[in-house]
């Protein structure tokens, strides 16, 4: 008797605690407020305390699930179902607890034996049917589990076929870079440029003109043609067009043929259909030769267009 005093206390100790928590928690929810109810009652029943101590224990865990639940502001279906679980537990420890004084009355009270086991088996019947409510709401708790891990599963199958899409995506992005790129590569080669530390440089030499002219040759046009299909096709680059001479004449005569000859391959570009604010034009006469002017291949050399590609974000570099 010592030992279930010492539990009932404990118990009593326990559950003074969580109601006493549970006093600072919003008292607006009516089953919680029930199940509080009903557990005062059973913790107040005396056959309760001293012959359903585990009952009540099991009703007393539930309490403060519920009391958590809604403590932590947890959806209001878990706080229901707690707090019904609390309210069928602390039923069935009350039941339990006049079950087992029933089974005491009639140990010691012989005369009134069979109203007593009559009493019993309608308490057994009662706890019976409430052990299988509680039963049928834990089956209830773990579907709605099943369900929800059914819903992140499928939730996961959604994103991993989007991240694939996206992987597909880049990869599609990826090769059609490369087949930009190969592009690219092909008609820069075709128009013979090279890469310098001022960028992308195509020469063109003097069988663009005749010797002191500025008018382009008629054999000119298929270079520049393509030229103007580059242009076309990357319509964000730029592109500086600088002329040079040999040493032959005057500084001023070269100076001026130099612009003359840059500015009459302007012109047939945007005649080819280029924008003339993507093109600039430089003349430099006979500064900055490749060559020496000293011999007819090397003035034939120095008698040169260059142009400047930008890069694909339409920079030029700096210029000379």
């Amino acid at each position: 008797m010592n030992k279930l005093t010492l539990m009932t206390g404990t118990l009593s100790v326990l559950a003074l605690a969580a109601l006493s928590a549970c006093s600072t928690l919003r008292a607006d929810n009516p089953r919680l407020a029930e199940a509080r109810s009903e557990y005062r009652s059973a913790q107040n029943d005396r056959d309760t305390r001293e012959l359903a101590s585990p009952e009540l224990k099991t009703a007393s865990e539930a309490m403060t699930r519920a009391d958590a639940a809604w403590q932590n502001n947890e959806v209001p279906s878990d706080v229901d179902h707690w707090s019904y679980l609390a309210k069928q537990r602390s039923a069935i420890a009350m039941q339990t607890g006049k079950q087992r004084a029933a089974e005491r009355t009639i140990a010691n009270a012989t005369a009134s034996r069979d109203r007593i086991r009559l009493e019993a088996r309608t308490q057994e019947a009662d706890t019976a049917r409430l052990s299988a409510e509680d039963a049928k709401l834990q089956a209830a708790a773990s579907q709605r589990q099943s369900n929800a891990s059914q819903r992140e599963a499928e939730d996961s199958q959604r994103e991993a076929a989007a991240a694939q899409s996206r992987a597909n995506a880049a990869q599609l992005a990826a090769d059609d870079a490369r087949v930009r790129n190969y592009q690219l590569e092909t008609q820069l080669r075709e128009l013979n440029a090279k890469q310098t530390d001022r960028g992308m440089v195509i020469t063109m030499g003097d069988v663009l003109f005749d010797n002191n002219r500025s008018d382009l040759k008629p054999g000119a046009m298929a270079g520049i043609d393509k030229l103007t299909a580059f242009m076309k096709q990357y319509p964000d680059r730029k592109l500086r067009i600088e002329g040079f001479t040999d040493s032959v004449g005057s500084d001023d005569s070269n100076q001026t043929l130099s612009i003359q000859r840059a500015t009459m391959v302007r012109n047939a570009l945007i005649n080819g259909g280029v924008l003339s604010d993507r093109i600039t034009v430089r003349g430099y006469g006979e500064s900055s030769p490749v060559a020496s002017n000293d011999t007819a291949t090397g003035r034939q050399l120095n008698r040169r267009v260059e142009i400047v590609l930008s890069d694909l974000n339409g920079q030029l570099s700096a210029a000379r």
